[in-house]
């Protein structure tokens, strides 16, 4: 019964497979187990699969062996000539930068001659501004010295000069930016060409630098030549007061005494620039100048009594102790007793003493056949022989001689002979802006 209960609730049992092997008079049975028998199909499913792949592979293995060795013959040759393309390209780099570099090296150098010749061209201007400040034609600050220039070079400040702190910046200006890309992308082998090198900055910079140069050099240029016009214009203007007076041209006895005592083998110039030969106008102009300058400046342009009165002038006059007309050879000048009498020019004393109506007299041989002579000083500080400047103290002013009052009786004579010192005079208001 419950048996029979059993099998209407769980449902009839499964019955148990038994293996029964005989050998000879033995017998033996085993039960086979569900899971023996899965375990068993497994098995023969994991060997029959092995065996499968090793066959596959016994009769693919040639061809997998093959296709694996040229895949890796191929990737060798790709990255064989990767490296060569690399190689190539860096090669070609190092040549552009060995190629710029020589490429600075050239423009260094090109730039150093600028700067020596720069150099050279500073002495020579120093010594021509330094002759051009001494003769007038500017002051210390380079401004005019005359109403007469219209333009005066100051070339002191406009002076080019490429020092090593120039050559520095350049250097500066070349290592700055982004240098070449010298390890391009390995992704691709095609050659990709720098943005910027340092031959291009370098063509900048010396490019800015020579333009710089020229606009320089230009000014300068500008200037000298303006400078030489009015040195020019100058020496004109005082020969032009000198040819009235009669008074011979220092320049031309000069160059005659010069062609008659040169010579030397002949030696190509050191360059043939319009530079230098603008400067060697210049030293030209302003040779010619000095000595126009200097001859000017050694005549009795000025006035021997400034804001003195004049008491009687050149010409024919009533005598003040004849009372008949007579001439009267000077200009005489109202003065003080005692007061400092002063010449109006450089020279070298040829008569000091006593003379005649001239009372206490002391003439001045200026050159050139002219003199001058300050008459009835009360007391001579020169001698005979004396050489004597403008500023020097020639006297004191009195009434000795021929006088009726303390004044001074001035005098110019030219070779020998009186002419009116007002004449002298007025010229020397002209060639104020010139002279000292």
């Amino acid at each position: 019964m419950n048996s029979g209960h059993q099998h209407r609730i769980f449902g009839r049992r499964a019955q148990e497979h038994i293996l029964i092997l005989a050998s000879g008079d033995k017998v033996r049975h085993m039960t086979v187990r569900p899971w023996m028998a899965a375990l068993a199909f497994c098995f023969v499913g994991v060997f029959s699969i092995g065996y499968l792949l090793a066959t596959s592979y016994l009769v693919l293995r040639d061809d997998l062996i093959g296709a694996t060795m040229a895949r890796q013959a191929r990737m060798q040759h790709d990255y064989e000539d990767r490296i060569a393309a690399l190689r190539a390209q860096v090669d070609r780099i190092t040549s552009r930068q060995l190629l710029d570099q020589q490429v600075v090296e050239d423009k260094v150098d090109k730039l150093m001659e600028q700067q020596m010749a720069l150099t050279s061209r500073h002495g020579k201007l120093d010594n021509l501004l330094d002759r051009a400040e001494s003769s007038g034609l500017t002051e210390k600050d380079g401004a005019p010295s005359s109403p007469v220039q219209s333009y005066a070079p100051d070339l002191k400040d406009k002076r080019a000069s490429l020092t090593g702190s120039g050559i520095e910046a350049i250097e500066k200006q070349l290592a700055s930016g982004a240098p070449a890309d010298a390890t391009p992308d390995n992704s691709t082998l095609a050659y990709v060409p720098a943005t910027d090198t340092v031959g291009d900055r370098a063509d900048r910079v010396f490019s800015k630098v020579t333009l710089s140069l020229k606009d320089v050099e230009q000014d300068q240029r500008s200037r000298v030549e303006q400078l030489t016009s009015d040195a020019g214009n100058a020496a004109n203007a005082i020969e032009t007061v000198l040819t009235r007076f009669k008074i011979p041209m220092p320049e031309t006895a000069a160059r005659k005494d010069d062609d008659d005592a040169v010579g030397g083998p002949y030696v190509e110039p050191e360059s043939n620039d319009g530079f230098n030969s603008s400067l060697a106008a210049l030293d030209g102009a302003l040779t010619r100048l000095e000595a126009v300058r200097s001859t000017a400046e050694s005549l009795p342009f000025r006035n021997p009594a400034i804001g003195k009165d004049v008491t009687s002038p050149f010409g024919n006059r009533r005598d003040p102790f004849l009372g008949r007309l007579a001439l009267h050879s000077g200009i005489d000048f109202r003065f003080s007793p005692g007061e400092r009498i002063r010449p109006t020019a450089p020279g070298k004393v040829i008569s000091a003493g006593w003379t005649g109506g001239y009372g206490n007299m002391v003439e001045i041989d200026h050159g050139n056949g002219i003199s001058t002579r300050y008459g009835h000083m009360s007391e001579i500080l020169v001698k005979v022989g004396d050489t004597v400047d403008r500023n020097d103290v020639i006297g004191l002013a009195g009434s000795t001689g021929r006088s009726t009052g303390t004044h001074l009786h001035y005098e110019v004579r030219q070779n020998g002979h009186a002419v009116d010192p007002v004449y002298f005079m007025n010229a020397g208001l002209k060639l104020a802006t010139y002279i000292k």
